[in-house]
């Protein structure tokens, strides 16, 4: 199988008063058609930088990524992004806020009747169809990141960037979100990086677990395969030993292995006990 996202050996300066700060080091992952793969790591690991120069919002300072087989310079339709804000439009409604990406990308491509099923289809798929005419402000916030996920597959992108979706949301909601995430996924077959914090969320949803070493000059440190059969169901799987075994591996990584660098890196330094009370 060829490689559908190829992110090749990014590293990723910063400007300081003090000189260029190193987020990214040699970053490499390639990433199939289809695939789900989940970026977590400690917060400050370069996850989202990771995200923002595939979506084209950063320009990496070496390497480069190819979608495709094309290079990408910049942000495009193909490349949609869901951020934890759901980021909607305040004035317009949740069916006002899919037309007005449905529109950027489909002008002149649909008629209007076209366009009306197209936003309908992607609000059903999200279950919103019962309030495509309310204000963001009159639906819940777990409607609302719905309606955000309605805009970014609406574009018909062919990969889904997603930063931190569910952060934002109560526990119930954010489990509901998520067998939705995975019904849309098995639907659609796109392809879907999301950055997560929580370990279960990353099991769970992934075919792949990218494991992030911690900033400065952060890179990939571990790749876990989740060969886990699908449709998941989230009770059955608490007791499955597989998927208690990426868990535990996963915790591994993020609580020991990367907890024992931060423990090199303050004892190299001449951080303060008090200061390093914080770091983490």
């Amino acid at each position: 199988m060829s490689v559908f996202l190829d992110i090749s050996n990014i590293d990723m300066d910063f400007p300081t008063p003090n000189g260029p700060f190193k987020a990214l080091k040699e970053v490499n992952l390639k990433i199939n058609k289809g695939e789900f793969v989940s970026l977590i790591g400690h917060s400050g690991c370069g996850k989202s930088t990771v995200l923002n120069i595939v979506a084209g919002l950063y320009q990496a300072t070496q390497g480069g990524v190819i979608l495709n087989s094309a290079e990408v310079t910049e942000p495009g339709p193909e490349r949609a992004v869901v951020f934890q804000n759901h980021s909607l439009l305040p004035w317009l409604t949740s069916y006002q806020n899919v037309e007005l990406a449905v529109k950027q990308v489909f002008k002149n491509k649909k008629s209007k009747a076209e366009i009306k099923d197209w936003i309908e289809c992607n609000l059903k798929l999200v279950h919103m169809e019962h309030a495509m005419h309310k204000l963001p402000s009159e639906i819940s916030g777990g409607m609302k990141q719905r309606v955000g996920i309605a805009r970014a597959l609406a574009m018909e992108p062919e990969v889904l960037l997603m930063d931190e979706p569910f952060g934002a949301l109560d526990a119930l909601t954010r489990a509901h979100m998520q067998d939705s995430l995975m019904e849309i996924q098995n639907e659609l077959n796109n392809t879907v990086i999301m950055i997560t914090h929580d370990v279960d969320e990353a099991v769970l949803l992934s075919d792949k677990i990218v494991m992030m070493t911690n900033g400065p000059a952060a890179t990939v440190g571990e790749i876990l395969d989740v060969n886990l059969p699908r449709p998941r169901e989230r009770l059955a799987l608490a007791e499955d030993k597989e998927y208690n075994r990426l868990r535990a591996e996963v915790l591994k990584f993020l609580y020991e292995k990367q907890r024992k660098v931060e423990t090199i890196n303050i004892s190299n330094s001449s951080i303060s006990n008090d200061e390093t009370a914080n770091v983490g």
